[in-house]
């Protein structure tokens, strides 16, 4: 029943993708501290949209200073989309959300209203926009006893061929698992093929200053509460994938546990903080058709003035 649901979705894309008359889908990606949560916002009042979440992390309740997660006043009255939906004790896999953002485009596109997808999670924006046949997935094993090197070589072993990150832990246990259920590469569910008229538009600026409002931020973060709302899932024992993997949560976690200091472990947010944002932009640029905007801070009407004129001009 699901994999006939899956197909009709797919085809209703496709479909969707060809009608002339149909709105934009709008992409706006980056790393943390750019500007996407404002960005989207506006963007939303003036091209009378509603935004999509994108980012893993997102999607959870509770999770709110740690993911930098939009508030209530910061919404302006725009519909938000795909918030706050699980709890993190829940299972919520990109085949998941493939199949829950395409209903909320879908349902966006059919009511002449611009869908706006922003995050920063890359994967999860190809899977949703493009024409990636994601099988159900079993999250069957999760490896705790392998190195991550191990993981890799177990993978290798399955799937001489695979290109892959050798140290995101996370991804590798998914194409073992995928490969496992399937037996089949999980580099096969992947094309190259839109199935939506859509643009990306990325927020970026120097990379010092960027280092400089991620290390900020942290520090945002920990004044607003982060230690607080980190510790209410560790006394209650929670250890589910958004919290072992999420950075912010997991380096808490072994404060905690008391492997660390308070400061060795803020310092070690910000360090995988700046080392993701990297990733982010390496992503991006290889897998994504992107059109980069250098965000003024000083003058932020600018950019988004510069990012509708480019919009308006690709709707000619």
């Amino acid at each position: 029943m699901m994999i006939i649901c899956h197909i009709l979705i797919i085809e209703q894309c496709k479909i969707l993708g060809k009608e002339d008359n149909m709105n934009k889908v709008i992409v706006i990606l980056g790393p943390t501290g750019v500007g996407k949560t404002k960005m989207s916002v506006e963007l939303a009042k003036r091209l009378n949209g509603e935004i999509i979440n994108a980012d893993s992390m997102q999607f959870y309740k509770g999770l709110d200073i740690g993911t930098a997660k939009i508030k209530e006043e910061e919404k302006e009255g725009i519909p938000h989309h795909l918030f706050d939906v699980k709890e993190v004790s829940d299972d919520y896999s990109i085949y998941n959300y493939q199949i829950d953002g395409r209903r909320v485009i879908n349902d966006i596109l059919n009511r002449g209203k611009t869908p706006i997808i922003v995050g920063g999670t890359g994967l999860y924006i190809k899977a949703l926009l493009y024409d990636y046949n994601l099988n159900y997935e079993k999250e069957n094993n999760t490896y705790d006893e392998l190195t991550t090197e191990q993981l890799y070589n177990k993978l290798l072993e399955l799937d001489k061929d695979i290109v892959i990150d050798k140290n995101n832990r996370r991804r590798l246990i998914r194409a073992i698992n995928y490969y496992k259920e399937n037996n089949k590469s999980i580099s096969n569910n992947k094309t190259n093929t839109l199935l939506y008229d859509t643009f990306f538009v990325g927020l970026t600026c120097n990379r010092d200053k960027l280092y400089d409002i991620i290390n900020g931020r942290v520090e945002k973060m920990v004044n607003e509460g982060l230690i607080n709302e980190v510790k209410y899932y560790y006394d209650k024992k929670i250890y589910t994938k958004p919290l072992i993997n999420g950075i912010g949560y997991k380096e808490l976690y072994k404060y905690f546990d008391n492997e660390v200091s308070l400061e060795e472990a803020i310092d070690k947010i910000k360090q995988n903080s700046r080392k993701y944002a990297k990733r982010q932009f390496t992503f991006f640029n290889h897998q994504l058709p992107v059109e980069w905007f250098n965000v003024d801070f000083e003058n932020f009407n600018d950019t988004i003035n510069e990012v509708i004129n480019k919009y308006s001009m690709l709707c000619e």
